[in-house]
């Protein structure tokens, strides 16, 4: 499969009239109140021209009024026991995509193929609720993503899908804990998103995530879509690179036994085993931790904060032409460092010496 996207976001066709889905390339970071952190997040990633593969968000208004038809059989309140979360799920899962909404997808996803030049490419279809990816609350890994999705009835289960996983045990949980209006009005946008046939892939936070360190790039590498690295499955290449000089202060290779592809039918992933070969053989060139250190100083530029970032390289290309970013959320939970000075003080001096992109 060739590099997603490719042309320029005035050269794309239009859906009129469009009243559930936005493109990526038209959301900003005010717009996560009606499509979700995520899709908006991407969106501002388009916007600082980051390399982000094209395609569309769905807006929580969708999942509002299907949830209109599916209150009459369940009750549905921020923190429903364990019970009642099943049974809401099933009630999800069960009710067709309102018309309206399955027209939108469906013309959006006309438009994707235009823009990629095959029929039914293949996406990903990846949640983006409420109060994601903010500074305060992430979700990370409580709600669903369905990678190498073909086609608007596919696409339009894995929709219900991400919706329903709003209602998940450790979703339902953490909005407990997190209180506030995501905790008692939970809604649930989507981001559906062209696929990576991802040769390598993995996260990057832009400082060291165990001491805080702004000063340093820490890299996961692994083969294969990432389902891999945050899924814990493998023991990635492991990287701390200077944020300043681009070199490598510490190289990890780890042990990356399974690897995760397309589905031999292009429906779908597959795991499978790495051959003995690759298991210890280094992910990334040179030239690739260059490539990455550099779109991660420029994702933390534009956000103005640390960022936790998941990226792919396509199959058979080089970074920086084959580096896409997938998705990014502000760092959380970084350790105090009080023999140090406040790591916004130290970004800003930091940051002083890159000059512009």
């Amino acid at each position: 499969m060739s590099a997603p996207g490719g042309e320029n976001a005035s050269d794309r066709p239009q859906v009129p009239g469009a009243s559930y889905t936005r493109r990526l390339d038209e959301l900003q970071a005010g717009d996560g109140g009606r499509f979700g952190g995520k899709s908006a997040s991407l969106g501002e990633l388009l916007r600082a021209e980051i390399p982000v593969p094209p395609g569309f968000a769905l807006g929580t208004s969708a999942f509002t009024e299907l949830m209109s038809a599916v209150r009459p059989r369940a009750e549905v309140d921020a923190a429903p026991d364990a019970a009642a979360a099943a049974d809401i799920r099933a009630a999800i899962r069960s009710a067709p995509v309102p018309d309206a909404v399955r027209g939108e997808l469906a013309a959006r996803y006309a438009e994707l193929e235009q823009v990629a030049g095959i029929p039914s490419p293949p996406v990903a279809v990846r949640s983006s609720a409420l109060g994601e990816d903010s500074s305060e609350a992430t979700f990370a890994g409580q709600q669903d993503t369905y990678l190498w999705v073909r086609g608007v009835d596919d696409i339009c289960t894995a929709v219900r899908d991400c919706w329903a996983s709003l209602y998940s045990t450790e979703a339902v949980s953490y909005r407990a804990r997190l209180g506030g209006d995501a905790g008692r009005h939970p809604a649930m946008g989507v981001t559906v998103q062209q696929m990576v046939d991802a040769e390598i892939s993995g996260v990057m936070f832009t400082c060291n995530p165990v001491t805080g360190d702004p000063s340093m790039i820490a890299i996961n590498a692994s083969w294969g879509l990432g389902l891999a690295v945050v899924g814990g499955e493998v023991t990635p290449d492991d990287y701390l690179v200077s944020k300043v000089t681009r070199e490598v202060v510490r190289q990890t290779v780890g042990d990356k036994q399974v690897e995760h592809v397309p589905g031999a039918d292009g429906n779908g992933t597959t795991r499978i085993e790495v051959d003995d070969g690759r298991r210890h053989e280094v992910c990334l060139t040179d030239g690739a931790i260059r490539a990455l250190v550099d779109v991660g100083r420029r994702i933390e530029r534009h956000f103005g904060s640390h960022q936790d970032v998941e990226w792919a390289i396509a199959r058979g290309q080089e970074a920086p032409e084959g580096l896409f970013v997938l998705q990014s959320r502000p760092v959380t939970g970084l350790p105090a460092r009080p023999d140090a000075p406040a790591p916004a003080s130290a970004l800003s001096l930091i940051m002083g010496k890159f000059g512009a992109a």
